[in-house]
């Protein structure tokens, strides 16, 4: 019989630190293949950078995470971020971890895009957060004190499965599929100094931030930021957001204009995560058995003990590693080639279809053609070779486990990874540090040309291979 309830827990020094990043409105915005609008023309709620200090208590592991509101980034962008903050933190580059929330709302804020009508605004405002993002960086260093960050988990309806079987076209389409399994868990921290104030929380949450679409014209956090006004509203200190595995999960409302939505799906985010928060412990405790009661009845009563010492020896330890998993391209890739010319022809189309007035069909061909140049950026931006070399890094914090990962993953990769160390809690950061090399899906989505299999670069097989490398990876950073 169970007798006793530990609660993960990582003690270490923390620091929180917060920045505005909203670009300028007027700035090239267009995420959307069938956006009409290439600028914003307003702002819904302010992006925001969130750095995270987790420091270990001894001095023997350092590490700072930087919550972005942006969809993705460049692998160079990423680069010169983690250069940049590494340097004015003091430590070296691989220890920074920028992570995207995946808001669809951010626009592509790419160099490449310059050219483009409020592109001119993309260079300067990338250098503008490179360097918030290292002042931040210092700030939550400098603010960094013991604490204890405090896990547990909470259940939220929000994400749902998004791939639809369309009956009427026959084809599988990105939206809401009633009978999908959706992953429900929201993982949550709190982590606490030792005077009890409340530094900062956590929330690792696996959904698409996709309530806002083609016919948005605001720059917008999506979801995330009513969900962070929420939870800070109530705890009066920092949130920071990190994307779960969502590669195919989004909200069950989605794909609209209306910023009203973003925000009610973001409360109901807001207000899961805050009953995981409000059911935490005390820091140094567990949850304990005490003996019978005579009452009534007979009863049974338990109480909040202080932890032992073994279990907060345990909950100051601190390992990291960081390890490729080499995933084989598949073989039918596009080449590029191909794909500009394929460019060509859809630009011509749309330029037929403008001459024909028929706005319509000018919209389908912009979207079109916006694939095939964002194909062209996927296909420059894979290294050459047969496999793709996928960095993952982890980090045993007390009885929490870190995982980074680039590119998009399937739920499946957070679900096995919790069942298989179910003694800690688990977050899994997605599109961090990297964009690339986008979707990766399991091999029973391939074939049955569902969005993210049709423009992965692996082959399958890859998801199961990265799944049981990061196990195994894991299982050697505990055992050693």
């Amino acid at each position: 019989m169970t007798t006793r309830v530990e609660t993960p827990q990582s003690q270490s020094r923390v620091g929180f630190a917060r920045a505005d990043i909203t670009p300028p409105v007027g700035s090239y915005h267009r995420m959307w293949g069938a956006a009409m609008h290439e600028r914003s023309t307003g702002i819904h709620r302010p992006l925001l950078a969130t750095a995270l200090w987790l420091e270990a208590l001894d001095g023997s592991g350092r590490q700072l995470i930087l919550g972005l509101d942006h969809c993705l980034l460049d692998r160079s962008e990423f680069e010169r971020i983690r250069k940049h903050v590494g340097e004015a933190a003091g430590i070296p580059a691989s220890d920074v971890h920028v992570s995207m929330s995946h808001t669809h709302g951010s626009a592509w804020m790419s160099r490449s895009r310059s050219h483009l009508p409020g592109g001119d605004l993309i260079a300067p405002y990338l250098d503008a957060m490179t360097e918030t993002c290292g002042r931040i960086a210092i700030e939550a260093s400098t603010a960094a004190r013991p604490a204890t960050i405090v896990y547990g988990t909470s259940r939220c309806s929000l994400a749902t499965h998004r791939d639809l079987q369309d009956l009427v076209t026959n084809q599988i389409v990105v939206g809401f599929n009633p009978d999908g399994f959706a992953d429900d868990t929201v993982l949550v921290g709190k982590a606490i100094a030792e005077d009890g104030r409340v530094l900062g929380t956590v929330v690792n949450y696996a959904c698409h931030p996709t309530t806002l679409a083609w016919e948005n014209t605001l720059i917008s956090p999506d979801y995330i930021g009513a969900m962070r006004e929420v939870i800070e509203g109530h705890t009066h200190s920092p949130c920071l957001f990190l994307q779960g595995s969502s590669g195919e999960l989004g909200p069950k409302e989605g794909f609209v204009g209306d910023p009203a939505i973003a925000d009610r799906n973001g409360r109901q985010l807001g207000f899961a995560a805050l009953s995981g928060l409000e059911a935490l412990p005390q820091p140094g405790t567990h949850f304990e058995y005490a003996g019978p009661v005579i009452s009534g009845a007979i009863l049974g009563p338990w109480r909040h003990r202080p932890m032992t010492s073994e279990f907060a020896e345990q909950s100051r330890r601190w390992q990291s590693k960081v390890f490729t998993v080499h995933m084989h391209y598949r073989m039918e890739l596009a080449t590029e080639a191909e794909t500009r010319a394929e460019l060509t022809e859809w630009e011509k189309r749309e330029t037929d279809a403008r001459a024909a007035n028929d706005m319509q069909r000018v919209s389908d061909c912009r979207a079109k053609a916006e694939q095939m140049t964002r194909q062209l950026v996927r296909l420059a931006a894979l290294p050459a070779g047969k496999a793709y070399p996928f960095v993952v890094s982890v980090s045993r914090i007390g009885h929490s486990l870190w995982v980074f990962t680039p590119g998009e993953l399937y739920q499946e990769f957070q679900i096995t990874l919790r069942k298989r160390f179910p003694q800690f809690a688990v977050v899994v950061s997605t599109i961090t540090d990297d964009w690339q090399p986008g979707y990766v899906p399991p091999a029973a989505s391939y074939g049955y040309g569902i969005y993210q299999e049709i423009i992965a670069a692996t082959a399958a097989g890859s998801f199961e291979s990265l799944t049981q490398n990061v196990c195994r990876e894991i299982e050697r950073l505990l055992a050693g």
